[in-house]
């Protein structure tokens, strides 16, 4: 039976820790875990919308939920959040529309998005691997990991 976690090459299985943070550095890692969890599924809708206005014109809530292998329900709910939240317009029979919140917010996920994929080309991995992996890894990267990500590219 194969370890549940990734062992480094030659190392065997990786070890626990001698020690365990302080209960509340560990309490505040899980919950800034959870807030970004949360806010990437919003990230998500915002940056698609912006990519589908600036290609297409327009953002039909259909064409969301396709492109996010989303029902319609689900893409209208998440819509109505966006909304709440300032991100976003609709008008009937055209589409939705990013407010200027929106849109700066989308323009700082799509920096985020493209350091990562950098980063990851950049130590190897394979381009469209990158893209995927940077889907995830995008939203709960810190400032300050990607500040050292951009030096680092800066500096090869």
């Amino acid at each position: 039976m194969a370890p549940s976690t990734p062992a480094r090459a030659g190392k065997g299985r990786a070890s626990p820790p001698s020690e365990l943070p302080t209960e509340p550095a560990q309490a505040a890692r899980h919950r800034r875990a959870r807030r970004r969890r949360a806010s990437a599924l919003l990230e998500d809708y915002v940056e698609l919308i912006d990519d589908l206005l600036a290609t297409g014109g327009e953002a039909r809530p259909t064409d969301i939920a396709r492109r996010l292998g989303v029902s319609h329900a689900t893409a209208i709910a998440t819509i109505t959040r966006l909304k709440a939240l300032g991100l976003a317009t609709a008008k009937p029979y055209r589409g939705v529309f990013l407010t200027a919140e929106g849109r700066a917010l989308a323009q700082r996920v799509r920096a985020r998005h493209r350091l990562v994929v950098e980063l990851l080309v950049a130590v190897g991995v394979p381009p469209e691997v990158a893209e995927t992996d940077a889907e995830g890894l995008e939203h709960h990267v810190s400032e300050a990991a990607l500040a050292a990500f951009d030096r680092f590219l800066k500096a090869r």
